[in-house]
């Protein structure tokens, strides 16, 4: 009975979420400064989660740490995502036989 009321208030909220922007933003956004916040939001949200998590991942801060910076060099440098994702995972793993 109390899952399927969690599952009830969960899309309650999750429709909401969805719904209010479009209720109470019925004209074009016109402010330079607010329509550049909503654009950035996205990837402020998935670098807070995704950024303390790396640290954790390998239960290791110097392997984590080594994985995180080969991730960002490749990815400076605009390479497909499974290369980066692969060169930062086998960076990780191949640091972690020496610490």
């Amino acid at each position: 009975m109390m899952t399927a009321l969690y599952i009830i208030v969960m899309a309650g909220v999750t429709y909401l979420i969805r719904m209010l922007p479009f209720a109470f933003f019925t004209k074009k956004i016109r402010s330079v400064t607010l329509r550049s916040f909503l654009y950035y939001i996205p990837y402020a949200v998935l670098a807070a989660m995704t950024i303390p998590a790396i640290f954790y991942s390998t239960g290791n801060f110097i392997t984590a740490a080594v994985g995180t910076v080969v991730a960002l060099a490749l990815a400076y440098f605009r390479l497909p995502l499974i290369v980066v994702a692969l060169a930062a995972s086998l960076s990780a793993f191949g640091v972690g036989f020496f610490v």
